[in-house]
Protein backbone atom coordinates (compact mmCIF):
# COMPACT_ATOMS: atom_id res chain seq x y z
CA UNK A 1 0.00 0.00 0.00
CA UNK A 2 1.30 3.59 -0.61
CA UNK A 3 2.01 6.06 1.36
CA UNK A 4 0.54 9.45 1.65
CA UNK A 5 4.40 10.17 1.76
CA UNK A 6 4.90 8.66 -1.93
CA UNK A 7 1.34 10.06 -3.32
CA UNK A 8 2.65 13.90 -2.42
CA UNK A 9 5.82 12.42 -4.18
CA UNK A 10 3.63 11.61 -6.99
CA UNK A 11 1.03 14.09 -7.49
CA UNK A 12 1.11 18.22 -7.23
CA UNK A 13 -2.02 17.90 -5.02
CA UNK A 14 -3.63 14.59 -3.27
CA UNK A 15 -7.11 14.85 -3.17
CA UNK A 16 -9.05 12.91 -0.85
CA UNK A 17 -13.01 12.07 -0.89
CA UNK A 18 -14.44 11.24 2.42
CA UNK A 19 -15.91 7.49 3.03
CA UNK A 20 -18.48 6.63 5.47
CA UNK A 21 -18.36 3.05 5.14
CA UNK A 22 -16.07 0.49 3.25
CA UNK A 23 -18.65 0.05 0.48
CA UNK A 24 -18.37 3.95 -0.39
CA UNK A 25 -14.45 3.47 0.10
CA UNK A 26 -14.92 0.71 -2.76
CA UNK A 27 -17.16 3.15 -5.26
CA UNK A 28 -14.54 6.01 -4.65
CA UNK A 29 -11.79 3.36 -5.31
CA UNK A 30 -13.97 2.77 -8.75
CA UNK A 31 -14.05 6.23 -9.81
CA UNK A 32 -10.08 6.19 -9.56
CA UNK A 33 -9.53 7.98 -6.20
CA UNK A 34 -6.01 6.95 -4.92
CA UNK A 35 -6.54 7.41 -1.49
CA UNK A 36 -9.66 8.06 1.32
CA UNK A 37 -10.25 10.08 4.70
CA UNK A 38 -12.41 8.73 7.45
CA UNK A 39 -14.16 11.05 9.53
CA UNK A 40 -14.76 11.51 12.78
CA UNK A 41 -18.29 13.41 12.04
CA UNK A 42 -19.08 10.55 9.40
CA UNK A 43 -18.39 7.79 12.02
CA UNK A 44 -20.57 9.57 14.81
CA UNK A 45 -23.13 10.42 12.29
CA UNK A 46 -23.28 7.75 9.98
CA UNK A 47 -22.75 4.76 12.59
CA UNK A 48 -24.36 6.32 15.53
CA UNK A 49 -26.44 8.44 15.00
CA UNK A 50 -24.95 11.06 17.55
CA UNK A 51 -23.14 14.51 16.96
CA UNK A 52 -19.45 14.65 16.36
CA UNK A 53 -19.07 15.88 20.18
CA UNK A 54 -16.14 13.31 21.17
CA UNK A 55 -18.73 10.80 22.01
CA UNK A 56 -17.21 8.00 20.31
CA UNK A 57 -14.29 5.98 21.05
CA UNK A 58 -10.92 5.24 19.52
CA UNK A 59 -12.05 1.79 19.78
CA UNK A 60 -15.25 2.93 17.40
CA UNK A 61 -13.05 4.68 15.30
CA UNK A 62 -10.53 1.66 14.99
CA UNK A 63 -13.36 -0.47 13.64
CA UNK A 64 -14.69 1.69 11.03
CA UNK A 65 -11.01 2.02 10.17
CA UNK A 66 -10.29 -1.96 9.60
CA UNK A 67 -13.58 -2.66 7.65
CA UNK A 68 -12.56 0.28 5.20
CA UNK A 69 -8.38 -0.46 4.96
CA UNK A 70 -9.02 -4.02 4.31
CA UNK A 71 -11.92 -3.49 1.90
CA UNK A 72 -10.33 -1.19 -0.15
CA UNK A 73 -6.53 -1.35 0.40
CA UNK A 74 -5.79 2.46 -0.15
CA UNK A 75 -4.00 4.52 2.09
CA UNK A 76 -6.48 5.99 4.39
CA UNK A 77 -6.18 9.08 6.61
CA UNK A 78 -8.16 8.95 9.58
CA UNK A 79 -9.57 11.57 11.71
CA UNK A 80 -8.26 11.09 15.17
CA UNK A 81 -9.62 14.28 17.18
CA UNK A 82 -7.52 14.84 20.10
CA UNK A 83 -6.43 11.68 20.59
CA UNK A 84 -8.62 10.60 22.75
CA UNK A 85 -6.91 10.99 25.97
CA UNK A 86 -3.63 8.97 24.85
CA UNK A 87 -2.06 10.38 21.66
CA UNK A 88 0.04 7.33 20.97
CA UNK A 89 -2.35 4.61 22.41
CA UNK A 90 -4.19 6.30 19.37
CA UNK A 91 -1.41 6.02 16.78
CA UNK A 92 -0.59 2.31 17.65
CA UNK A 93 -4.26 1.63 17.38
CA UNK A 94 -4.89 2.92 14.26
CA UNK A 95 -2.12 2.10 12.51
CA UNK A 96 -2.90 -1.50 13.61
CA UNK A 97 -6.11 -1.25 12.07
CA UNK A 98 -4.72 -0.47 9.01
CA UNK A 99 -4.10 3.70 8.62
CA UNK A 100 -1.61 5.08 6.56
CA UNK A 101 -1.98 8.53 8.71
CA UNK A 102 -3.98 10.71 11.01
CA UNK A 103 -4.84 14.08 11.93
CA UNK A 104 -4.48 15.58 15.48
CA UNK A 105 -5.76 18.56 16.97
CA UNK A 106 -5.16 21.22 19.42
CA UNK A 107 -8.59 21.49 20.86
CA UNK A 108 -9.93 20.68 24.41
CA UNK A 109 -11.50 17.41 24.98
CA UNK A 110 -14.56 17.45 24.27
CA UNK A 111 -13.82 18.54 21.02
CA UNK A 112 -16.15 20.68 18.50
CA UNK A 113 -16.94 20.43 14.96
CA UNK A 114 -13.83 22.40 13.42
CA UNK A 115 -16.31 25.26 11.83
CA UNK A 116 -18.56 25.85 14.81
CA UNK A 117 -18.77 28.47 17.81
CA UNK A 118 -17.39 27.44 20.73
CA UNK A 119 -14.03 26.07 20.34
CA UNK A 120 -11.33 25.80 23.46
CA UNK A 121 -7.99 25.33 22.09
CA UNK A 122 -5.06 23.73 24.75
CA UNK A 123 -1.93 25.74 24.52
CA UNK A 124 0.56 25.11 21.84
CA UNK A 125 2.76 23.91 23.77
CA UNK A 126 1.02 20.69 25.06
CA UNK A 127 -0.25 20.59 21.33
CA UNK A 128 3.31 20.11 20.77
CA UNK A 129 4.09 17.75 22.79
CA UNK A 130 1.01 15.79 21.52
CA UNK A 131 2.54 15.77 18.41
CA UNK A 132 6.15 14.50 19.64
CA UNK A 133 3.94 11.46 21.39
CA UNK A 134 2.36 10.73 18.37
CA UNK A 135 5.42 10.65 16.27
CA UNK A 136 7.48 8.19 18.53
CA UNK A 137 4.16 6.45 18.81
CA UNK A 138 4.47 5.02 15.51
CA UNK A 139 6.10 1.75 14.35
CA UNK A 140 5.85 2.22 10.51
CA UNK A 141 8.40 5.63 9.56
CA UNK A 142 5.55 6.57 6.94
CA UNK A 143 2.88 6.48 8.95
CA UNK A 144 1.71 10.45 8.13
CA UNK A 145 1.02 12.37 11.02
CA UNK A 146 -0.65 16.05 10.80
CA UNK A 147 -1.29 18.88 12.92
CA UNK A 148 -4.72 20.25 12.79
CA UNK A 149 -4.53 24.14 13.31
CA UNK A 150 -8.46 25.41 15.04
CA UNK A 151 -6.85 28.43 16.34
CA UNK A 152 -8.38 31.10 13.18
CA UNK A 153 -11.37 31.57 14.50
CA UNK A 154 -10.55 31.57 18.20
CA UNK A 155 -7.26 33.16 18.40
CA UNK A 156 -6.84 34.97 14.93
CA UNK A 157 -4.92 34.46 11.83
CA UNK A 158 -1.46 35.38 13.22
CA UNK A 159 -2.09 32.98 15.97
CA UNK A 160 -2.70 29.77 13.74
CA UNK A 161 -0.14 30.37 11.65
CA UNK A 162 2.30 30.92 14.66
CA UNK A 163 1.07 27.44 15.89
CA UNK A 164 1.83 25.76 12.60
CA UNK A 165 5.41 26.85 12.69
CA UNK A 166 5.39 25.34 16.02
CA UNK A 167 4.15 22.06 15.07
CA UNK A 168 6.08 21.86 11.89
CA UNK A 169 8.91 22.34 14.46
CA UNK A 170 7.87 19.71 16.93
CA UNK A 171 7.81 17.05 13.85
CA UNK A 172 4.43 17.10 12.28
CA UNK A 173 4.29 15.75 8.54
CA UNK A 174 1.03 18.39 7.46
CA UNK A 175 -0.29 21.17 8.53
CA UNK A 176 -4.42 20.77 8.47
CA UNK A 177 -5.48 24.72 8.27
CA UNK A 178 -8.88 24.10 9.32
CA UNK A 179 -11.65 26.78 8.64
CA UNK A 180 -9.50 29.39 6.90
CA UNK A 181 -11.71 31.83 5.71
CA UNK A 182 -10.17 32.94 2.62
CA UNK A 183 -7.84 31.70 -0.74
CA UNK A 184 -4.98 34.35 0.89
CA UNK A 185 -5.04 32.58 3.90
CA UNK A 186 -4.26 29.79 2.82
CA UNK A 187 -1.62 31.12 0.52
CA UNK A 188 0.11 32.77 3.78
CA UNK A 189 -0.04 29.12 5.29
CA UNK A 190 1.95 27.75 2.56
CA UNK A 191 4.44 30.32 1.97
CA UNK A 192 4.93 30.24 5.63
CA UNK A 193 5.87 26.78 5.59
CA UNK A 194 8.00 23.93 4.57
CA UNK A 195 5.56 20.83 5.24
CA UNK A 196 2.39 20.35 3.32
CA UNK A 197 -0.55 22.10 3.82
CA UNK A 198 -4.06 20.56 4.04
CA UNK A 199 -7.33 22.22 3.34
CA UNK A 200 -10.42 21.23 4.91
CA UNK A 201 -13.49 21.72 1.89
CA UNK A 202 -16.41 21.01 3.90
CA UNK A 203 -19.30 22.38 2.75
CA UNK A 204 -21.55 25.10 4.50
CA UNK A 205 -18.90 25.71 6.77
CA UNK A 206 -16.32 29.31 7.23
CA UNK A 207 -13.80 28.31 4.29
CA UNK A 208 -15.58 29.30 1.16
CA UNK A 209 -16.70 26.73 -1.91
CA UNK A 210 -12.60 26.61 -3.08
CA UNK A 211 -12.02 24.23 -5.90
CA UNK A 212 -9.07 21.56 -6.04
CA UNK A 213 -7.30 23.67 -9.12
CA UNK A 214 -8.07 27.34 -6.35
CA UNK A 215 -6.35 25.28 -3.68
CA UNK A 216 -3.36 23.72 -6.05
CA UNK A 217 -2.41 27.51 -7.90
CA UNK A 218 -1.72 28.86 -3.83
CA UNK A 219 0.50 25.44 -3.20
CA UNK A 220 -2.13 23.67 -1.37
CA UNK A 221 -0.99 20.12 -1.34
CA UNK A 222 -3.80 17.55 0.16
CA UNK A 223 -7.19 18.64 0.37
CA UNK A 224 -10.13 16.78 1.89
CA UNK A 225 -13.95 16.23 1.35
CA UNK A 226 -15.01 14.83 4.25
CA UNK A 227 -18.92 14.43 4.54
CA UNK A 228 -19.90 15.61 0.87
CA UNK A 229 -20.78 12.17 -0.13
CA UNK A 230 -22.29 11.12 2.61
CA UNK A 231 -24.37 14.58 2.89
CA UNK A 232 -25.50 13.56 -0.61
CA UNK A 233 -26.79 9.95 0.15
CA UNK A 234 -28.77 11.05 3.41
CA UNK A 235 -30.63 13.73 0.94
CA UNK A 236 -31.50 10.61 -1.36
CA UNK A 237 -32.10 8.24 1.27
CA UNK A 238 -34.60 11.07 2.48
CA UNK A 239 -36.37 11.24 -0.93
CA UNK A 240 -36.23 7.35 -1.35
CA UNK A 241 -38.39 7.20 1.94
CA UNK A 242 -40.76 10.02 0.93
CA UNK A 243 -41.46 8.74 -1.82
CA UNK A 244 -42.33 4.99 -0.47
CA UNK A 245 -44.67 6.99 2.35
CA UNK A 246 -46.01 8.87 -0.32
CA UNK A 247 -46.30 6.23 -3.24
CA UNK A 248 -46.14 2.78 -1.85
CA UNK A 249 -43.87 1.62 -4.44
CA UNK A 250 -40.16 2.11 -5.62
CA UNK A 251 -41.35 2.30 -8.91
CA UNK A 252 -40.73 5.60 -9.83
CA UNK A 253 -37.33 6.00 -8.69
CA UNK A 254 -35.46 2.42 -9.96
CA UNK A 255 -33.80 4.57 -12.98
CA UNK A 256 -32.13 6.42 -9.63
CA UNK A 257 -31.44 3.27 -7.75
CA UNK A 258 -28.07 0.78 -7.91
CA UNK A 259 -28.64 -1.80 -9.57
CA UNK A 260 -28.23 -5.40 -8.13
CA UNK A 261 -25.87 -6.33 -10.70
CA UNK A 262 -24.03 -2.49 -10.54
CA UNK A 263 -23.53 -3.62 -6.74
CA UNK A 264 -22.37 -7.37 -7.23
CA UNK A 265 -19.78 -5.89 -9.84
CA UNK A 266 -18.62 -3.24 -7.27
CA UNK A 267 -18.75 -5.82 -4.33
CA UNK A 268 -16.83 -8.72 -7.16
CA UNK A 269 -19.22 -10.73 -6.23
CA UNK A 270 -19.31 -13.25 -8.38
CA UNK A 271 -15.92 -14.73 -8.13
CA UNK A 272 -15.90 -14.34 -4.33
CA UNK A 273 -19.33 -16.51 -4.72
CA UNK A 274 -16.81 -19.24 -6.78
CA UNK A 275 -13.79 -18.96 -3.87
CA UNK A 276 -16.34 -20.02 -1.11
CA UNK A 277 -18.06 -22.81 -3.58
CA UNK A 278 -14.59 -24.26 -4.10
CA UNK A 279 -14.34 -24.79 -0.22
Amino acid sequence: MRSFHNLLKENKIVVIPGAFNAASGLVAKNVGFQSLYLSGSGIATGSFGIPDLGITTLDDVACETSRMSKATQLPLLVDADTGFGDEAQAVRKLETAGAMGIHLEDQVFPKRCGHRPGKDLINAEEMVQRIRNACDARSNPDFFIIARVDSRNVNGFDDALERAKQYQIAGADAIFAEALENIDEYKKFTNSLRIPVLANMTEFGRTPMLSVFEFESVGVRMVIFPLTAFRCMMKSVEDVYKVLKKEGSQKSILNKLQTREELYRLLNYYEKEQGITKK
